[in-house]
């Protein structure tokens, strides 16, 4: 018996690090050492999730104390902007969105929005938008986990009337972003609603690519808790998928059917540091990159475009409230540097 419990206590010795193997297996396929990483992945994903990466012919989703499957879906939170400006760029290669007209030409429910919405401004950031609507700084606390869900459509529009300032500063915003989404539907022949962003996307994005991208989300359990809703403002943050469909949206930017929206970049006041931003993305250099949070759960999608290399993060819970709060898109741009 006392042999037997000093062989196990010498196995455990010698057990390989759970981080460190992740990290083998992630640079096996990037072709790089990324050990060093491991205090930041440790940072990052301190209650699991799963890390994948992609580079030339190869791909790899690696789970770290994920209870329950590890393909997904997850919650993409503010990794849904991305998908959002691939679809007004899709529209504005098929000819029924203009990046730099006023929104307010599309006319229906977007009539009367302030000539200075476009979509390119939306797709920025840099539309005068607050981060919020305003009434959400009571809804935050009152509906905590689905502080849109009390609008509509209408609603989210009339904010935009009332609060769009000057155009040209970077202040990120969720009501833009959500505001690209209904335009996107409406350019695309769909109602301004939710539903018609959710179809518009599947029929310009997510359906051509072959991906399995939804608004519907999973059934979630234990101290995952309950998924975010975002209402009407769904295009800011109301996705869902797999680590494989974040995989094959990265590579379609560079690779794949989608077009070059991504590639100029632009230094608008506002950015901090060494930041640049195109639609739907950050950028430095030939990095583009976005990360979002949720109640519950964390994301992030960056691809290199001087390597081809895709890396995608999904965590199991939100933002901590100690330790390092960019942890996730600190190692999300570590593994492709």
């Amino acid at each position: 018996m006392k042999g037997a419990r000093g062989r196990d206590k010498l196995t455990g010795m010698f057990r390989r690090d759970p981080a460190r193997a992740a990290l083998t297996d992630l640079g096996g396929v990037l072709g790089r050492d990324l050990t060093h990483l491991r205090p930041l992945l440790r940072a990052a994903l301190p209650g699991g999730g799963v890390i994948a990466v992609a580079r030339g012919g190869r791909q790899l989703s690696t789970p770290l104390r994920l209870p329950g499957p590890a393909d997904g879906p997850f919650e993409l939170a503010s990794v849904s902007k991305p998908f959002t400006a691939a679809l007004a760029a899709e529209l504005v290669r098929a000819g029924q969105l203009d990046w730099d007209a006023p929104l307010s030409a599309l006319g229906g429910p977007l009539r009367g929005l302030p000539r200075s919405v476009t979509a390119w401004r939306l797709a920025t950031h840099t539309a005068g938008l607050p981060t919020h609507p305003a009434r959400a700084a009571v809804t935050v606390l009152t509906r905590y986990h689905d502080p849109y869900g009390g609008m509509d459509a209408r609603a989210v529009l009339d904010s935009v009337r009332r609060w769009a300032g000057p155009p040209g500063r970077f202040r990120y915003s969720n009501l833009g972003a959500g505001t690209l989404a209904l335009a996107g539907a409406v350019a695309a022949g769909e109602p301004c609603s939710t539903a018609g962003y959710g179809r518009a996307l599947r029929r310009f994005v997510t359906g051509p690519l072959n991906l399995h991208v939804t608004l519907d989300p999973p059934r979630l359990s234990g101290p995952a808790g309950p998924p975010t809703g975002f209402g009407p403002l769904a295009g800011a943050g109301g996705l869902f998928a797999s680590p494989g469909d974040l995989l094959a949206f990265g590579r379609a930017h560079l690779h794949g059917p989608l077009g070059d929206h991504w590639v100029a970049s632009q230094r608008p006041p506002g950015l901090p540091a060494g930041l640049e931003v195109t639609a739907g993305w950050l950028a430095r250099g030939p990095l583009r990159w976005h990360d979002g949070v949720a109640r519950h759960a964390r994301a992030g999608l960056a691809f290199h475009a001087g390597t081809g290399a895709v890396a995608a993060i999904l965590a199991r819970g939100g933002e901590p409230l100690l330790g390092r709060r960019a942890a996730l898109s600190a190692l999300l741009l570590r593994l492709l540097e």
